[in-house]
């Protein structure tokens, strides 16, 4: 009933696996992580000239900016248990995965028909449903693939092609930039060709994973599976915790404008400080989720989030602007990812059965992405009350904390579960 009924070998017809460091995993693992490296290409364009695009380019205040970074980490999340109900009841995982990938394709393009911030937002909320309904059934795709021992290096793998897309889409905006001076239109463009291609590779050669058993002939509402799910005291648990602290992890982009303001740095270099975290994310994302199988994935993911406390430290510190500040922030950010993105799945994945995998990791990844979604607004209401000082301190103040409530509720049952 559980992972250990879809093991790697037990998938007829797969794509042999590469060989080298990725040998271990299935080839639908590195074919998912190949379209997740130029779907990010593409996403990241965006993301990385999107702060200054909207503060600096449409006048959007800081409230303004943390209600659409909270949309863009998790307004649409609810769609998520959609998606995933529907790709567990279809066992069409890379149908409803694709559906996604295209949506999102779509709203790159029409990012270039839209000019006022709060159409931009629209566009964003269209591009966020997209997201929702593709990482649950992706997400789904790699956890039956591998057996339960190997969750952790499954999802670095994957993590790591991801953010070696994440690396190359914030060069890629800066190489467009430096070219077109204030060219956001230019990088809209190459932005949605990239995103084209990424759909293209789904298609061709991420192959589906077969069903155990026969898909029923009518779809149920999400909710009774939903109740059935959060029954579970493991995932009940990594809900919980990922709740709690997602709603005091202050967003990236937040922490790229206040190193900006701390560096004075120019917006054309601007779209260069997401490539410090994603090389470090891509560096780090397979030997830590080799670490989170042998040390336990909660007790990594914790620790994920000690880190980004230490980089809302250095942030508020009175370090000179510099390269130590510099590093000191982009580093502890890009390990905060590897030790949280993909471990928080595969944690999740063990303990989910083969029949709703994909719909638990929907519920997991919901209850993380709303909770973000009000730290957002939380932050950006703190920012304009208050100022980024204030307001970077009461989210370190909250997030720490949290980190002591959730060790002290999760080293009973739960806790011991979630390591599985």
């Amino acid at each position: 009933m559980y992972l250990s009924t879809s093991r790697a070998s037990d998938i007829a017809g797969d794509t042999p696996a590469p060989k080298g460091p990725l040998r271990a995993v299935p080839g639908t693992v590195f074919a998912l992580g190949l379209v997740s490296l130029v779907t990010d290409v593409s996403a990241e364009m965006v993301t990385a000239v999107l702060p200054l695009y909207l503060m600096a380019g449409l006048g959007m205040s800081p409230l303004a900016f943390g209600a659409l970074d909270g949309l863009h980490q998790g307004a649409t999340a609810v769609l998520r248990l959609a998606g995933g109900r529907i790709a567990d009841r279809t066992r069409r995982h890379k149908l409803v995965a694709g559906t996604g990938y295209a949506l999102s394709a779509a709203c790159k393009a029409a990012l270039l028909a839209v000019a006022t911030p709060w159409s931009v937002a629209a566009v964003l909320a269209a591009d966020r449903t997209g997201k929702g309904l593709r990482t649950a059934p992706r997400d789904a795709l790699i956890s039956l693939s591998v057996p339960p021992g190997e969750q952790g290096r499954a999802f670095g793998v994957h993590r790591a092609l991801d953010t070696a897309g994440a690396l190359l889409g914030p060069l890629a905006a800066f190489g467009v930039l430096w070219v077109a001076v204030d060219g956001y239109e230019a990088v809209f463009t190459v932005s949605c060709c990239i995103a084209v291609l990424g759909v293209l590779l789904l298609a061709l050669f991420v192959r589906e994973v077969p069903a155990r058993t026969p898909a029923p002939a009518r779809a149920r509402p999400p909710l009774p599976a939903v109740r059935t799910l959060l029954r579970l005291p493991g995932l009940r648990g990594l809900c919980l915790t990922a709740a709690v602290l997602g709603l005091f992890t202050v967003g990236d982009a937040f922490l790229y404008l206040l190193l900006q303001r701390r560096l004075d740095l120019s917006a054309a270099y601007f779209p260069l400080l997401p490539v410090g975290t994603a090389a470090v994310f891509l560096l780090a994302a397979l030997p830590v989720g080799r670490l989170a199988d042998r040390l336990g994935r909660r007790r990594v993911f914790l620790g994920g989030h000690v880190l980004l406390l230490g980089a809302c430290l250095l942030l508020l510190a009175p370090l000179p602007a510099g390269a130590l500040l510099v590093a000191g922030v982009l580093a502890p950010l890009g390990l905060f990812y590897a030790a949280t993105d993909g471990v928080l799945m595969a944690a999740a994945g063990p303990l989910l059965p083969a029949e709703l995998r994909t719909t638990g990791l929907a519920v997991l990844q919901t209850a993380q992405a709303l909770a973000r979604f009000a730290g957002s607004l939380l932050f950006g209401s703190a920012w304009t009350l208050w100022g980024p000082g204030p307001a970077l301190a009461l989210a370190a103040a909250g997030l720490l904390l949290s980190l002591a409530a959730v060790s002290v509720v999760g080293s009973g049952h739960a806790g011991n579960t979630a390591d599985s």
